[in-house]
């Protein structure tokens, strides 16, 4: 995640966290419909950003990530009023 696109375990973990996150079960994206995809926003990217996880056993682990494209910010703002921009 993080050489790829910048995004830090820290960022992964805030997006995830953000109590106004969108939940994608599976991905839109996912070919084997396993990964599930969480849009939320991050303070210290200073972004919406896109995780991609993956559950395990009940175990949720960090697939990929980065700043949300335009689709997925539309969806986060479309879930209610974030305030941003």
């Amino acid at each position: 995640m993080h050489a790829r696109h910048g995004i830090t375990v820290e960022i992964a973990n805030e997006v995830v966290s953000d109590p106004e996150r969108v939940v994608i079960v599976p991905d839109y994206n996912s070919s084997s419909a396993n990964s599930i995809r969480v849009i939320g926003y991050s303070l210290l990217a200073g972004a919406i950003v896109t995780v991609i996880v993956l559950v395990d056993d009940g175990v949720v682990h960090g697939v990929n990530g980065w700043i949300a494209n335009t689709r997925d910010q539309q969806l986060y703002r479309e879930e209610g009023d974030h305030g941003q921009d």
